[in-house]
Formats: C-alpha cells, structure tokens, sequence
C-alpha cells in the first residue's frame, strides 16, 4: 500500500512538472468580469452668489427644480466632465407671482409651499389646500393629502383647505417627515424629535437632545436618524429611545441635512457629503471631483439612480453607473487618444481653467519615457488579449516615439533621451541644463536620462518582443534592448550624456552601486534593475555578454546579495554614511517601489536559470508583502506572475474604485474623524487604512498611496489613464486573473 501510494505521489510530481505554462495559470484565482456601480458626477455652478440655494428634488419625468431665496431654478446643461449652470426657472409663469417657501415630493410630484396653501401643478392643479399661516416655512404631505405646515414654533395639519388641528412645540420647527407605514408625521426641532399623529391628532415628544439640525427615517420608518452640530444619532422610534452611542467617527461631524435614499444613509454637512456603507464606513465626497462647493444644504433622490447634493455654489448629481471592468477600460482608452497623446507619448495635460478640459496644453515630463512606457506595455498586454487592431496601432505610434528618443540626440549610440519637443517652447528655456539642441533646427531633446525611464523602456520593449510577432514591430523593439543594454556595458554601466559623463541616476556600477550602505534602498533596486534589464536583453539577442556581465555582478559583484536583502532591512543610512546616502535614506521612496515592479517582468519571467527565478520569486514576494497595506493595483497584478497567493480583491478594488474624474482637484481629508492616523513611519504610511482612490488625490504608481490631501493647483491639469489605470488592467486580463466580461452563468468564484 505504501508503494502505491508512493507512485501516485510521484506520478502526481511528474504530471504537475509537465504542466503547461497556460495550465498553471488556470490555476490562479480570477476575478470574474461583471457589472459593478461606478459613480461620477455631474456639477452644475452657481454663477450669483447673492442667491442661497434651500432645496432641490427630481418628480417622476426625471426633471429637477431648486428652491433658492429668489424663487425656483434648474439646472441647464451639464455633464460629466462638462459641468452645467443652474438658471431661472421660468417653465410655468403663474408659479413666478407666488411667494414659494418650500418644496417638496409627494407621490413623486412636485408640491410647493407659498405664503397662502399647498400646491401643486400635477393632478391637474387640483391640489391646492389653505394653510392660513403666512411664515410657513416646512410642510410635509401625507397619506391622501393630509398635510403638517409648520410656521416656526406654530404647528397646523390641513386638508382640502380644512384645519384638522393646530399646536405648538417649543422650538422652531427644522424639518417634518411622514411614515406612511405608521401614518404619523415626525417633528424635529433643534432640541426635540415629535411625531403627531392625524388620526388621533395627538403630538408626542419622542426624544430630546440638543443642537439637532436634521433628520429622517429609516428601516421602515422603525428608526429616526438625527443628524447635529457634532455627529448623528439613532433613534427608536417605537420606543423613543437612543440607539448606541452618538456617532462621531464619520467624515464631519456638523451634519447639515440627512436623507435616505434607496435604503442608503446619506449626510450632507459643513465640509461635503457621506453615504454610510454596509460595512458601517463611508463613502465621502467632497471637492471639485464630486461637488462644486462642500457646504451642502440639502440631498435627495436624483433621476436615474443619482443623488442630487445641493451646495452652496451649486448642484452636484452623483450618477451611479453599471460598468464592466472592460467598458470602464474602453472609456480610458478614449480618455487617453483624446487628449493625452503628444507626438506619441503618453503625457498630462497642464494649464487647465477650473477644471475645463477643452483648455491646457500637453506638456513634456522629465518621464516621457516611463510615462508613455507604461502606457505602451498595456497596449501591448490588450493587443495580446484581443488582437485589437486599434491597440496594435497604439503600439506602433508609440514606438516611433520611443526609437526616436534614441535618433534625436548627439550622444553615443544606445542613450535614450528624456524627451523631444519642438525648439520655441517659452517654458524649456530656464531648463539649459537639461534641453540641447537636436540637429535638426525644428527640435530640441531633454538630457539627463534617469534609471527610470531605462527600466521603463525594457518592460515595454521587452513585453513588445515577447508578445507581438507582428514584423518589424518585434525586430524593431528587439533592436532598441539591444542598443540602449550594450551602450550600458560599453560604459561600465553607466549612461554617458552629451558631455561625456554619467547621468546623475543612470549609473549601475559595481563601484557606484557598493557603495550605499546596505540598508540604503538604491543598492538594492540598483541590482534588482540592472539584472532584470540584462535578462531581457539575453533573451531576446541571445548575446553572451548581457549573460556574462549579469552573472559577473549577480556573483562577483554582491548583486544577487543586494537584491535579495529583505525589504524590512531598508531605511535611513547611519550618522557616518556619506552624504548622498543620507538623501537617498530620508524616506520611503515610492518611485523605487514603480520600478521595482516594472523590473520584475524581465527579473522574473526572463531569469537565467530556475534557481534564480526562484530566488527573484522570493524577493518579489517579500516586496509585496510590504506593500500590501496600499492596496495597490499594478504591484498586486505584478505579484499574480509569480504566485496564486496575492490580492486579487485588493487589485479589483483598487480599479472599480478608481474615479473616472482624473483632474487634479483639490481633496482634502486630513480633517475626518472616521479615519485613523498612525505615528509617523519610514514607509510614509499615514493611516491605519488606505482610502479608497475615489477620495484621494490622483496619483500615478510613484506617489504614496496614502496621501490624503492636496492642495494647490485646483482643477489646473489631468492625468493619463494610459499608466495610472489601463496597465494594470490589461496586465491583469493578459495573466488571466481578470476574465473578459463574464455572461450568462460563467463562474462568479473570486
């Protein structure tokens, strides 16, 4: 029996051995496409300050009106990205001669409130009820027609124009809400919660408290929720008692309006608005991504599953979308071509007006080339999913780019310039140090290229030569590894400038590279950099000297050594070491973190022998365990090469959040009281949760994910989805963790 079972495990080795590369991806956890809601949002601006906007709300044919101190408006135009203004509202010019107070929906019509009845234009202008209280300011509509008016501290329930009952409280009346399920209206003050009931025409304090500024009903009208100057509270409203604790953990606490939408929790308060999640987080919207001013007056059901949030610098409709991960990737790639393509490469659009993405220029970046690198290895990694003749095009143009950063320079052959633009450009001339003339008179080119964009090029380049075998794309990328590795070698790994000496960061010598202490972070991504890029270029030319010199600094030069140093062992250089290691230590350096990972395509997939690829296996492991508290997409999806065992939901998460919007807003969140801060940290890691990338400021894979403000530059610039957001997903579906939008009854497994 021992024999037998002994066989079958070592038959079941050998099968397991002669997998395929394409079974054993099967083998890896997949997130199944299928529609999630993504939210965005529609702005519309108050261009006249006098005017204080009360109230908004949308009726049956999906129209919205606004209540504001000057009579009615709407909102004219508008879309995302195409913000809209909010006009006078002169639709129906009889409303014009009333003195409208209030508004509000019943049985999904609008009513009004002016100084003499209740009214309404639906039900043929039949509704039309006396009051008798000229200040009426509140007013809720009930079970056929019933209403409770509220004239400050002066309460009276009327129908058809009849007084059914009058009272008092002993406060100003805030707000009136009606239950149908217990047919009661409920009464909030600043210090008390009634309700009365017209059946028994009878008013019951239920709760008292203080500084209440809003509410409304919830769980079938069995729970009040009480927004305040400093938090919310829950109420019974079957037993008029308090449930839990004052909620204070929430974004702001000086809540200014309250509203249950579609069995969602929505605050609106002094610093944006909130929607309480199941999980019992929020999520938060604030600045110019979302609304057009933070201080919301009032929130309710918008048309088509929005929610209009009124501010006092206009209304924001927050549109809640079913998308596929693929859908919401084709509208990136549109993003992308529109407006982010500058002679091939992939760049920000800087200058902008108050957000208007018709203004601004495309600018060059010191990163051209990594930039538009990223960019180009997702293409590749689409063009490889689904052979798209658009993504194949995509590659082409930015290839060109690429080929002639290295034709447009004077420098040995082999040197990648940083950019090229054409001479006249105002903005390059305070830059001498960087911009030389090319030898055409039409251009100039950017200089002091970095370790950045030489790692960035081998991913792209190497991903082209893998995974496209259309001529002479393969070929031409090919030829483009070979030349910028052997100009490296040929400099002692260095990349020599137009003045015959090195780049300041384009140096992987022995020498250069020891000489940081160990726990200096660049002597580890050094290593790990220019092994991956010696790789690549070994597997694709088949030229023994990249596989000499990469085994010469794995082995001779402490490379392997280097790169195997477990990241925890990373941090600030001691008292004695020299100066630049000290400025290389001061931090967590997160743009090492984005060329790590690109390094890890050639470092992994191409290593030179099985025992290396296990060993870089286990440093590419140990890096994302590091990371993983940022939730970051591309590092997730990265890791997914090398093992099952990574964050597939954080990767997911991570691009389903992501906004739509990628104008650098102002965000501001360092205010909140639901998030939780934690000492300061090497790593630069500010809280014990990262945010959600809808809340947070826009940032490529460089920036510290758990940034959580920005200010300055407000709606100045946009940034590229072609790095930020299409490389990891294309990455992800290439690697098969992602499917293509699922149908019908495929799998739902995570």
């Amino acid at each position: 029996m021992r024999i037998i079972h002994l066989f079958i495990a070592a038959s079941s080795f050998l099968f397991i051995g002669h997998l395929s590369a394409e079974q054993v991806e099967k083998t890896k956890p997949v997130h199944y496409d299928r529609p999630f809601s993504q939210d965005y949002s529609v702005k519309y601006y108050l261009h006249d300050s006098s005017e204080h906007f009360t109230k908004v709300f949308s009726d049956r044919n999906n129209v919205i009106r606004i209540l504001s101190s000057k009579g009615l408006f709407k909102p004219y135009a508008g879309a995302f990205l195409y913000p809209g203004t909010i006009v006078k509202d002169e639709s129906y010019r009889p409303l014009g001669d009333k003195k409208i107070a209030a508004i509000g929906i019943y049985d999904h019509q609008f009513v009004y409130l002016d100084d003499k009845a209740i009214l309404s234009n639906a039900w043929a202008g039949t509704f039309y009820s006396k009051h008798e209280l000229p200040d009426a300011t509140v007013f809720s509509v009930g079970t056929d027609f019933t209403s409770l008016v509220a004239a400050g501290t002066n309460l009276k329930c009327i129908k058809d124009s009849q007084t059914l009952w009058t009272g008092k409280t002993d406060d100003t009346v805030i707000d009136i809400r009606f239950a149908s399920e217990s047919g009661l209206f409920w009464i909030l003050t600043d210090k008390l919660l009634s309700s009365f009931s017209p059946k028994d025409k009878k008013l019951t304090t239920y709760f008292e408290g203080a500084d209440f500024t809003s509410f409304d009903l919830t769980d079938k009208s069995s729970k009040a929720i009480i927004g305040t100057k400093n938090g919310y509270i829950e109420v019974s409203s079957i037993t008029g008692k308090q449930i839990g604790e004052i909620h204070r953990k929430i974004p702001c606490t000086d809540i200014t309006c309250v509203d249950v939408i579609n069995g969602k929790i929505w605050f609106g308060s002094t610093f944006g608005a909130f929607m309480l999640r199941e999980d019992g987080k929020f999520n938060y919207y604030n600045g110019e991504r979302w609304l057009p001013g933070d201080q919301v007056n009032h929130i309710s059901e918008g048309p088509e599953n929005s929610v209009l949030i009124l501010t006092s610098k206009g209304l924001g409709q927050i549109c809640f979308k079913q998308m596929t991960l693929e859908e919401k990737a084709m509208y990136f790639e549109k993003q992308v071509r529109d407006r982010h393509i500058r002679n091939g490469f992939n760049s920000s659009i800087e200058g902008m007006k108050d957000g208007n993405i018709s203004t601004g220029f495309v600018r060059d970046s010191d990163n051209d080339g990594l930039w538009t690198s990223m960019y180009l290895g997702g293409e590749v990694f689409r063009y490889a999913v689904t052979k798209s003749p658009e993504a194949l095009q995509n590659c082409y143009e930015s290839l060109d780019a690429m080929e002639r950063l290295y034709t447009i320079n004077s420098n040995p052959v082999g040197f990648p310039s940083r950019s090229f633009e054409r001479r006249g450009d105002m903005n390059r001339l305070s830059d001498h140090d960087r911009w030389q003339h090319a030898k055409d008179p039409e251009w100039d080119w950017k200089a002091t290229t970095s370790s950045d964009e030489a790692i960035g090029h081998i991913f792209a380049l190497g991903a082209m030569a893998e995974l496209i075998s259309v001529e002479p794309m393969k070929s031409r990328a090919i030829h483009l590894i070979d030349i910028l590795m052997q100009h490296i070698v040929d400099h002692n790994m260095y990349l020599i400038d137009f003045d015959g000496k090195p780049t300041t960061w384009g140096r992987w010598n022995p020498e250069y590279v020891n000489a940081r202490p160990v726990m200096v972070g660049d002597r580890k991504i050094c290593s790990s950099n220019i092994t991956s890029m010696l790789q690549t270029a070994y597997h694709f030319t088949h030229k023994e000297i990249y596989k000499k010199k990469a085994l010469e600094l794995l082995y001779k030069d402490g490379f392997l050594e280097n790169l195997m140093r477990p990241m925890k062992s990373i941090g600030m250089a001691p008292a004695d070491a020299d100066a630049l290691s000290k400025d290389l230590s001061n931090g967590w350096n997160h743009s090492d973190d984005e060329m790590y990972f690109l390094g890890y395509w050639g470092l992994y997939r191409y290593a030179l022998n099985n025992e290396l690829k296990m060993k870089f296996k286990e440093s590419i492991i140990d890096h994302w365990e590091i990371e993983r508290p940022e939730k970051e997409g591309a590092w997730n999806i990265v890791t997914a090469m090398t093992t099952n065992n990574f964050d597939l939901n954080e990767a997911v998460w991570y691009l389903q959040k992501h906004p739509l919007d990628l104008i650098n807003w102002d965000i501001m969140n360092s205010h909140r009281k639901d998030i939780e801060p934690i000492a300061p940290n090497f790593r630069q890691q500010t809280l014990k949760e990262v945010l959600s990338p809808a809340e947070r400021p826009v940032q490529r894979h460089n920036g510290n994910m758990f940034n959580i403000d920005q200010k300055g530059g407000n709606g100045t610039g946009e940034e590229s989805a072609g790095d930020i957001w299409l490389l990891p997903y294309w990455m992800a579906r290439y690697l098969g963790v992602i499917s293509a939008p699922a149908r019908g009854n495929e799998g739902i497994k995570k």
